[in-house]
């Protein structure tokens, strides 16, 4: 396998504990900030080369929540990594019982073209964080950006502990022959299913699909509105993207469909009259294309999502709080935002993930540092205490079955009414 010496060299690095102290991890973080500053201008050719981002774009869906993420992990990094202190009852009440945040050892982070910076970025502050080795592999998509990372992030973190690789399928199905302790996979369901038949081991940020509901007696009023704005329906609307072959291979079977300009210029294109049996409702688009299905009432629209995978978010507009509440209750997403989209995201305090068909796991803040830690269990005993275990030892008698009871049960607590 031609990446098993890599994998190798990085799994002597992390046996070495070299990745452990807080002062080495410290450190990675803050050339992840240099880097950042240092190549924003080459980050802005490439992201505009590879999909006609615009800065404004880049500096606010790439390098403004990469730094946050890493502001954040910087900040409060010594407090995540302090071990937890735990409940013990009376049976364990002289010991030390304790959580101990550990790293999983190498892990490998495979990130998709669409934010191809930042949806690297993010899981690697959290996986440099928790004190893992990393292999990179950005998306072969992104080509520029994939260039730019793979030549120039490796000149400020620890080679021996870090790495980039590039290609495309048959690249990363080679190195998912290899084996690691944790997978961080971003990317379509197809992906997923991919890195599970591979490596048994996953956990993913996947994307779900994006449509809006309109009630038949306000679709009049809809296409007037139609903003133009940078995100709409959680899809960024990118200029010139890698996934063109993508999006036309779901259009053609479509019976009415707008004008298809917004993958190939600046516009948006909305899909009308769209059928759940459609192409372009059976899998993730990648594009600036939103279906519209026209429905009686909220209870339907509830009713054919809950009918389908469960989507990466949802995003629920209404002027009536009763609406964007009842959506949120009836249905199950990844996340959720109301009035708005994509902004969840922005925030470090909340998780972000999907669920079943849209991802596993979460991360973003103290949530990505969570996500590569192993919660290892720990109790320690003092050697000096047997004597107290005797009730534990045959011979059995009810009188030392009650001792042990009374001393290792959890008892529910009253409730208390204050009046």
């Amino acid at each position: 396998n031609p990446y098993a010496g890599l994998v190798t060299h990085l799994r002597a690095s992390w046996l070495s504990r070299k990745t452990r102290p807080l002062e080495y991890r410290m450190a990675q973080l803050e050339a992840l900030g240099r880097f950042l500053d240092e190549k924003k201008q080459e980050i802005l050719e490439a992201t505009a080369a590879d999909m006609g981002k615009p800065p404004f774009e880049v500096e606010l869906s790439e390098l403004l929540l990469c730094k946050n993420e890493l502001h954040e992990t910087l900040n409060n990094l010594p407090h995540w990594m302090k071990d937890k202190q735990v409940d013990r009852p009376l049976a364990t009440r002289l010991d030390s019982a304790f959580i101990r945040k550990e790293p999983y050892g190498v892990v490998l982070i495979i990130a998709p073209w669409n934010y191809p910076i930042y949806l690297f970025m993010g899981p690697l502050i959290g996986a440099i964080a928790a004190g893992n080795c990393v292999i990179i592999k950005p998306s072969e998509v992104s080509k520029n950006t994939e260039r730019l990372v793979a030549e120039a992030l490796p000149c400020y973190l620890d080679q021996d502990c870090f790495a980039v690789v590039t290609g495309g399928v048959q690249e990363t199905t080679r190195l998912l022959e290899n084996k690691f302790d944790y997978i961080f996979y971003t990317g379509n369901p197809m992906g997923q299913g991919s890195c599970l038949a591979l490596a048994e081991r996953y956990i993913g940020g996947g994307l779900g699909f994006m449509h809006i509901f309109i009630y038949a007696r306000s679709r009049s009023g809809v296409w007037r509105r139609f903003p133009g704005d940078l995100f709409l329906g959680g899809m960024s609307f990118h200029r010139r993207g890698g996934s063109r072959g993508q999006v036309q291979g779901v259009i053609p079977d479509l019976c009415v469909w707008l004008m298809l300009l917004g993958f190939f210029s600046t516009a948006p294109t909305v899909l009308v009259e769209v059928q759940p049996s459609d192409p372009v409702m059976q899998e993730e688009i990648f594009g600036p294309i939103l279906p519209i299905i026209v429905v009686a009432n909220m209870d339907e629209a509830i009713d054919f999502i809950n009918s389908r995978e469960r989507p990466l978010a949802i995003y629920a507009f209404s002027s009536n709080d009763k609406v964007v509440n009842q959506v949120l209750e009836r249905t199950s997403s990844g996340g959720f935002c109301g009035n708005d989209t994509l902004m969840h995201v922005t925030l470090t305090s909340l998780p972000f993930g999907g669920i079943g068909n849209s991802g596993l796991g979460m991360y973003h803040g103290k949530f990505t540092f969570d996500t590569f830690s192993h919660l290892r269990g720990c109790l320690k005993r003092g050697m000096g205490r047997e004597t107290l275990n005797a009730p534990r030892y045959p011979p059995y008698s009810q009188k030392k079955f009650g001792i042990v009871r009374a001393t290792s049960k959890v008892t529910r607590k009253d409730d208390c009414i204050l009046l």
